[in-house]
């Protein structure tokens, strides 16, 4: 009885030790990892609403493409910044910036890129006689589209500029400080 027990506490202690390097460690495999959880959320919250601003409220591919884009991304911004990449020691402005400039990049090659992929799959009649639909070709085209950059595009330019300190972060940081945003009131201090 007490080597089943010792057994289970072995058990217990890998699967804590698993389990924190996959929460903290700062290598590619579980960085890679725990940017799968936040992209799903992130993805989901893009694609449904994607969809629904598609399906529902008659928006073009492009256009409701670009609305989920937009909720999703600000959602994975949130999410990487404390879960995925371990940023904290970053300044908050700089990631902010670039992360807008690799998000603008996402949204336009998603945007355009489902937009192409739509309209090549629509003019594929083979597609409507086994039975797939416009709503079916958005789907697919949204989902192959997103894929592509999501592998190619978003993670490794989150991974080594997004969250990463750079040079340039002071003078992003400096920017939107001038506009206010992010800038201490310190006028109280003579």
């Amino acid at each position: 009885m007490s080597e089943l027990v010792m057994q289970g506490e072995e058990s217990s202690g890998k699967m804590k030790r698993i389990g924190k390097k996959m929460l903290k460690s700062d290598s590619l495999f579980y960085v890679y990892l725990r940017s799968i959880v936040t992209s799903q959320a992130a993805g989901w919250t893009d694609m449904g609403i994607g969809f629904i601003l598609f399906a529902w409220a008659g928006l073009t591919p492009l256009w409701a493409t670009a609305a989920g884009a937009f909720c999703g991304g600000v959602l994975n911004c949130i999410l990487n910044y404390s879960f995925t990449f371990h940023a904290d020691g970053c300044d908050w402005r700089a990631v902010m910036m670039k992360y807008t400039m690799v998000w603008v990049g996402s949204m336009l090659l998603n945007s355009f890129g489902t937009e192409a992929v739509y309209h090549l799959m629509c003019s594929w009649q083979w597609l409507e006689d086994i039975g797939f639909r416009p709503d079916g070709y958005y789907a697919a085209a949204r989902l192959f589209t997103s894929l592509m950059v999501s592998w190619f595009w978003n993670f490794a330019l989150q991974r080594y500029f997004v969250y990463r300190k750079l040079g340039i972060d002071r003078y992003l940081a400096s920017a939107l400080g001038a506009l206010g945003i992010g800038k201490h009131n310190n006028s109280k201090e003579k």
